[in-house]
């Protein structure tokens, strides 16, 4: 028995791909081949199953029933593939390789990494930095550390903690400007990023509706540690989480004028494919960063 007769791997990832992007052009793109190749390929696994796996239409594919049995399957196998190399390639302990908003990673995770390395010594971090949501199947990263509303289907989720957003800045730049009397005076001030609907929100929580929050220009520094960053050295104001800042606001860096603070009900999550669940390192790493979030009352 020749086991690429029984096992077209090339074809059924082919097939993975195309079922996936729901496209023979867009899956050609991404494995680097011609519509055509993949359109062969796609047909030599047909007559290997001896049914259509995709209805053909004018600029549009869809999976036949088949073809709806068989992709979640091919999926998860090739997860479970891609698994087993990367054990291959690293030890048990290994590389945490770890997403993270930068946001988050400067702010809560790194500065508690020490208590994860005495526990597990022999796990070395890797970061990587990004507000783009990683494709675990495409990228070789372990856990996620995202933000939003925990709907990422395929994923084993833990919610880790919301976030309370405030209005802050220098204490210099608010008495340059004759300091914060009532909420309506933040608008005397650049604001960092004014299209951001936490401003929005906040605002109309503080009674303010009329505002020109559409008409400023969109000061966009790409993450919320930037914005505080640039609320800092005095160039406006920035909607922050005041947890992350208490250092800051001690030594007189940072200013919160009002006390009133929303929570506009998404949060962060450690995020991993449902079949590494029971991997050593992710084991290792959801534990410790659910005791922490735990012992800090989240």
């Amino acid at each position: 028995m020749k086991l690429s007769k029984q096992f077209p791997l090339n074809a059924l990832r082919v097939f993975e791909t195309a079922a996936r992007l729901g496209s023979f052009t867009k899956a050609g793109e991404e494995l680097g081949m011609t519509q055509t190749a993949v359109s062969y390929q796609i047909k030599l696994l047909e007559e290997n199953v001896g049914e259509p796996l995709f209805l053909r239409r004018p600029r549009q594919i869809t999976l036949t029933e088949t073809g709806e049995r068989l992709a979640p399957k091919v999926t998860e196998a090739f997860a479970m593939l891609h698994d087993a190399m990367a054990t291959a390639r690293d030890s048990v302990e290994g590389t945490l390789a770890i997403s993270s908003t930068h946001t988050f990673a400067s702010k809560w995770l790194a500065p508690r990494l020490g208590s994860f390395h005495l526990k597990h010594p022999a796990i070395a971090v890797r970061f990587q930095s990004t507000s783009d949501i990683i494709d675990f199947a495409r990228e070789q990263i372990d856990v996620g550390i995202r933000w939003g509303d925990g709907d990422w289907p395929g994923l084993t989720l833990h919610r880790l903690m919301g976030l309370e957003f405030t209005p802050m800045l220098s204490p210099k730049l608010a008495e340059a400007k004759g300091g914060i009397r009532e909420p309506r005076d933040l608008l005397k001030f650049d604001l960092f990023d004014a299209g951001d609907i936490w401003w929005k929100q906040w605002f109309e929580a503080a009674g303010v509706t009329e505002t020109d929050l559409d008409r400023r220009p969109r000061n966009q520094l790409g993450s919320q540690a930037m914005e505080a960053d640039a609320a800092i050295a005095g160039h406006g104001v920035a909607i922050l989480h005041p947890a992350f800042y208490e250092a800051e606001i001690a030594l007189g860096r940072l200013y919160q004028p009002f006390e009133l603070t929303r929570n506009d009900g998404k949060a962060y999550w450690l995020a991993y494919p449902e079949n590494r669940r029971n991997v050593p390192k992710i084991k290792a790493f959801r534990n410790w960063i659910l005791e922490e979030m735990k012992a800090a009352g989240n």
